[in-house]
């Protein structure tokens, strides 16, 4: 299976995978209607591992919080079930709070200090037990990392942990950068699609995509963008990626911003699609939408924007 001029309409669904908020009637009710609303064929099943710190080397996959294996397996079931084509995004966070782009070590080994190499096999063990857990449920597609930035310069050991991927999964693989980064990962050949996350300003996108075009037409490779949105709050159009802006909530900024990002993307015939950022298993009440500054668009005049756009691409 390939991407080639295949168009994801995507939303992703659950991050960030807490134990127990999964495989039960409100996370179904979820998922049926992140489908439902937003016009969806595929759909990116995100949760987390959590190491303790960014320079830690474990990654206790097995434990609490993270969703069990079988709730991951209920979830792309579901998925399927709605007839959703699944990319599994396991992604590993810090329990201290920092943000994984900033997991970091030493380009050198150096005795009594945690090591690459040591983050790497751990990272690995992760990866691949969720890459075996993509093949046997018939995932359509396997994200090997999230926004990973320092790690993205180990070129040699991405290459090597894709390799052993391969060896247990054989649908196609991507690895999804950071918002800025398409142009420093130098490892792109040894995947399948290119794929990024878009949280450009909403006066930006032109310049930004004129960036990555670049990127795609020198590896001719299938792009998509694994994350993009916006909160539903003054002022996250200029600065969607700031989770923690502090502003009132705004349909309107929200709705402005999809429109903006969609208007610029359109002329773009290889911007093969979004895995549009997000859509939690545990959903707040309809009634609340308005008052909620979040990504969700569940109720928010944003919705029919993603429907309407979605439709256009997916039914020709």
């Amino acid at each position: 299976m390939s991407l080639q001029n295949e168009y994801v309409g995507g939303v992703t669904w659950g991050f960030m995978g807490r134990r127990g908020t999964w495989a039960n009637e409100a996370a179904e009710t979820s998922m049926e209607l992140m489908q439902s609303v937003t016009g969806a064929n595929w759909t990116a099943i995100a949760f987390s591992a959590i190491q303790a710190t960014p320079q830690s080397t474990e990654i206790p996959y097995w434990e609490k919080p993270t969703v069990t294996d079988d709730e991951v397996l209920w979830a792309i079931r579901t998925a399927k079930s709605l007839g959703l084509k699944v990319c599994l995004k396991p992604i590993v966070n810090c329990a201290d709070g920092t943000w994984r782009a900033h997991i970091n070590f030493f380009d050198k080994d150096v005795p009594c200090e945690p090591k690459w190499s040591d983050w790497f096999s751990s990272y690995t063990a992760f990866i691949l037990h969720f890459a075996a857990i993509a093949e046997e449920s018939g995932c359509e597609m396997f994200c090997i990392g999230c926004e990973l930035v320092m790690s993205d310069r180990r070129a040699a050991q991405w290459r090597t942990l894709i390799a052993e991927v391969r060896k247990v999964y054989h649908g196609i693989l991507t690895y999804n950068c950071d918002k800025y980064q398409e142009d420093n990962v130098t490892w792109w050949d040894a995947l399948d699609v290119i794929s990024s996350s878009g949280y450009y300003p909403e006066q930006d996108w032109e310049a930004q995509l004129d960036r990555i075009e670049a990127v795609v037409k020198q590896h001719n490779k299938p792009f998509f963008f694994m994350e993009a949105g916006c909160p539903s709050r003054t002022g996250s159009a200029a600065i969607p990626n700031d989770w923690s802006l502090k502003g009132e909530p705004s349909e309107e900024e929200q709705k402005r911003y999809y429109e903006a990002m969609f208007h610029s993307c359109e002329s773009r015939k290889w911007v093969q699609g979004f895995m549009l950022w997000d859509w939690p298993a545990q959903l707040y009440p309809l009634e609340e939408a308005a008052e909620n500054d979040d990504y969700c668009m569940y109720g928010k005049s944003a919705a029919p924007i993603i429907k309407e756009y979605y439709s256009s691409k997916t039914h020709k």
